[in-house]
């Protein structure tokens, strides 16, 4: 079969490997289509060598369906369409232990600890699997992933019908977090320097603001009645979005730190001193989030439609990194199954 590895020195490459069966416990699966991310990007230009072996088969937004099962597995039959919260936790360390398997201290992050989805087929532990109802195209189902990641952020904002959030950075998961604020009952005003993006966003319904133009704290303020947002998002993972985020919550209202910033940022701690501000980390997701996520996509919350950009066969999954680094597409399909 095909995977696509990545190799070290920016650079991704398809390569024929052998198909192992499942191992006991675990289900192979025909992957239809993973979702290349911000994350991917990071690992391709190589800032997260230290976790990743080389050569390395990355990926972790996908959808497909059961091809085998291994010894022990039961509930899962081949042909079932499936997604996978790409998570393996220790169990026993101390997070895992207060509950908080999500951000085990010692995670495997499938995809990146471990070989992910970027090939024809794919054995993962029956316990990560997430059932996918039957009428949901693959393709959309292939945005289950983020989609989680947004209901995650939403969820621990705590966001209330009638509050007022800004979401500081348009790309995909920006948008799917004011998708999800919105269908949480919020007002959303998403903040992008990018001008295609803002449309974009703005074709979906949004307010939008450029903070590369006028005192985006003043028109936030001008916005709210002079009482600033409930809930910000930080997104764009910018350090003067990270420095100018404090001026544009409400007293006691909330920051949320989504991006990831590779490098320490500067904050105004004046600010949250002064506003008595709540700054909250949401890193990735739990089986709720998985849940809600399958739900909005196959209801129709999200526009999948307009986010997936392009769809490229998995072996010029290299064209689908280009595009993303140049900033020409919203989200691009690897599809895992073409040629294969």
């Amino acid at each position: 079969m095909h995977a696509a590895r990545y190799v070290g020195n920016n650079t991704i490459a398809v390569a024929e490997v052998p198909v192992a069966p499942p191992p006991a416990g675990q289900v192979q699966l025909d992957v239809a289509y993973t979702g290349i991310c911000g994350t991917d990007l990071h690992l391709l230009h190589g800032a997260m060598d230290a976790r990743v072996t080389l050569p390395a088969v990355i990926g972790h937004e996908m959808s497909g369906r059961i091809a085998a099962v291994g010894e022990g597995v039961t509930g899962w039959a081949a042909g079932d369409p499936v997604t996978v919260m790409p998570l393996a936790w220790c169990g026993a360390c101390p997070a895992c232990a207060a509950g908080h398997q999500h951000i085990c201290q010692n995670l495997d992050f499938i995809g990146i600890d471990s070989p992910g989805s970027l090939q024809n087929r794919w054995n993962v532990p029956q316990e990560v699997l997430v059932r996918l109802p039957a009428s949901l195209p693959l393709d959309r189902a292939a945005l289950v992933e983020p989609v989680a990641v947004s209901v995650h952020d939403v969820r621990r904002a705590d966001v209330r019908p009638g509050e007022k959030a800004v979401v500081v950075g348009g790309g995909p998961i920006g948008v799917l977090i004011a998708v999800a604020a919105r269908h949480a009952g919020a007002e959303v005003v998403v903040a992008e320097v990018d001008s295609e993006r803002r449309a974009m966003v703005a074709g979906l319904g949004f307010a939008v603001l450029d903070p590369g133009t006028g005192d985006l704290p003043a028109r936030v303020a001008e916005w709210t009645a002079g009482a600033g947002a409930d809930v910000v998002f930080e997104v764009s993972g910018a350090a003067p979005a990270v420095l100018g985020a404090t001026a544009l919550a409400r007293v006691r209202g909330r920051l949320v730190i989504v991006a990831i910033h590779p490098q320490p940022r500067p904050v105004d701690l004046k600010q949250i001193f002064w506003r008595e501000l709540t700054v909250l980390g949401a890193r990735v997701y739990e089986r709720q989030d998985f849940e809600t996520a399958v739900t909005m996509l196959a209801d129709g919350v999200v526009p999948a439609d307009r986010l997936i950009t392009g769809t490229v066969p998995l072996t010029r999954v290299a064209d689908a990194f280009e595009q993303l680094s140049a900033g020409q597409a919203m989200k691009v399909l690897v599809d895992c199954q073409e040629g294969a």
